[in-house]
């Protein structure tokens, strides 16, 4: 497009343009509403509702280094010239350095390294979320497997990503490769986020590796703050973000005019990234378990009060997670706890100090002295029927410990035979085995401390479904 103000017919023929552009992970989409929608800035209608003006006021990401593990990042887009690293190919037919995308459908790679980090500049040019951090692409090709995935995930850390961004999914069930691939980023600092999964791509439950501990899942929220019903849910899923028509820029042999408008997981999942950059350079000194905590913290809860399967600990919220006070955490939020990982409920942050004592009544003056009195009388009663129950149980149990009358048991008694072969004497033997106790549920691994679990090793998970897809 010409620099300078583009004249009104021009900004109508653009937006046509866009209206037709397929999706990321949707389809074909409906024209967006006209009145500001006649610019692409107007088109990000997220930007607002997530207040990313006012964020950029107090960091725009400088210093930070995002990895896109996709099919690669177009840098020769007007978008994200001079914003691309040079990275890294995973699989043969990519380009080596990952400065090539290889979707010739969609160019997902360099849509999601556009909605992180494009540099922005004017109505018609596209501004990411956080558009002066680096993008370091992971290049596997249109079609990848997990076993892509994992190397592209260590090669990330290796290479000094600050937050590595997932819009993929290989199936259900996470490879034990992946696993230990997610592991290795976490011991490295990094923070990992993935996209939850499409219903329109048979995305029932959180995919892989969103569905991995520790790794930040998202799922989609409509442009009216509501869950998108297109988009995955599970117990896994941690953050959620706007995946309802989001624009992107794309390269020109998928759109003529540089940019096409989708609703996947896959854009929620980047903007959150965005968002972790945001974080990671206004507190360049914060871990990655504490940024992560603190984007849980400051979540926007949705839905039934805590974490659910749809919204995981709410909406992100760039504006708070940059502003508001969160303790400090000493370990993984996404790890620690409870053996599933699941973290405090957003915005219920555990003070280190107590803040006061655990009951507090307060009374007017006139009522105030007859229901304390009462209270007061209440406590000596309640502690004597306590005393009384107590007792009479204590006797109860005295009374059935007594042994029998003399002569108890009768002679003769157990009868010759009994017990019959092969069952242990009543009440036991020494060295008698226990009999065998029902199992845990199927899947039930390691304890939490690390050690093997005594009902033995889970079976192994089923494998996943073959091949990779884009979000």
């Amino acid at each position: 497009m010409r620099a300078g103000k583009p004249s009104r017919s021009k900004l109508r023929l653009a937006v046509a343009a866009l209206t037709v552009v397929v999706g990321a992970g949707s389809g074909p989409l409906a024209a967006p509403a006209p009145a500001r929608a006649d610019t692409v800035r107007g088109l990000q209608w997220y930007l607002d509702t997530l207040k990313i003006p006012q964020a950029h006021k107090l960091t725009k990401g400088r210093g930070v280094t995002v990895a896109v593990i996709d099919t690669g990042v177009n840098p020769n887009l007007p978008d994200l010239r001079g914003q691309i690293l040079p990275g890294k190919g995973i699989g043969s037919g990519t380009a080596a350095d990952g400065r090539r995308d290889d979707d010739a459908r969609k160019a997902h790679g360099s849509a999601m390294a556009g909605i992180i980090a494009s540099r922005g500049g004017g109505a018609m040019r596209h501004l990411g979320i956080a558009p002066e951090a680096k993008i370091l692409p992971v290049a596997m090709g249109d079609s990848f497997d997990s076993a892509d995935l994992s190397k592209g995930i260590r090669w990330a850390a290796d290479a000094g990503a600050d937050v590595i961004n997932m819009s993929v999914g290989t199936g259900t069930a996470a490879t034990p490769d992946e696993i230990a691939a997610v592991r290795y980023a976490l011991d490295k600092d990094v923070v990992l986020i993935a996209s939850a999964g499409n219903r329109l791509q048979n995305d029932r439950v959180v995919t892989s590796p969103a569905n991995i501990p520790g790794v930040i899942a998202v799922t989609g929220l409509a442009k009216n703050g509501e869950f998108f019903a297109q988009s995955a849910t599970g117990r896994e899923a941690v953050l959620a973000a706007p995946m309802q028509e989001i624009i992107s820029p794309r390269s020109a042999s998928v759109s003529s005019n540089g940019y096409g408008i989708g609703s996947g997981t896959s854009d929620a999942a980047a903007i959150t990234s965005g968002v972790a950059a945001l974080v990671r350079a206004k507190y360049p000194d914060l871990d990655a378990a504490n940024v992560v905590n603190r984007l849980i913290r400051t979540a926007r809860d949705l839905g039934p009060a805590g974490r659910d399967s749809q919204h995981g600990f709410g909406a992100v919220d760039p504006l708070a997670a940059l502003t508001r006070s969160v303790p400090a955490v000493d370990a993984h939020p996404l790890l620690a706890g409870d053996p599933d990982g699941a973290a405090p409920p957003a915005g219920a942050a555990t003070p280190r100090k107590d803040d006061g004592p655990a009951v507090s009544i307060s009374m007017k003056k006139d009522t105030g002295a007859l229901v304390q009195g009462a209270l007061c009388l209440l406590v000596p009663v309640a502690l004597l029927i306590l005393v009384i129950v107590l007792v009479r149980r204590s006797r109860r149990k005295a009374a059935v410990a007594r042994p029998g009358p003399p002569g108890y048991p009768p002679p003769g008694y157990p009868p010759p035979g009994y017990p019959p072969p092969g069952y242990p004497p009543p009440g036991g033997a020494p060295g008698t085995p226990a009999p065998p106790q029902a199992g845990p549920p199927p899947g039930y691994g390691p304890t939490p401390t690390g050690g093997t679990h005594p009902y033995g090793a889970p079976p192994a998970p089923p494998p996943p479904t073959p091949g990779g897809h884009q979000q």
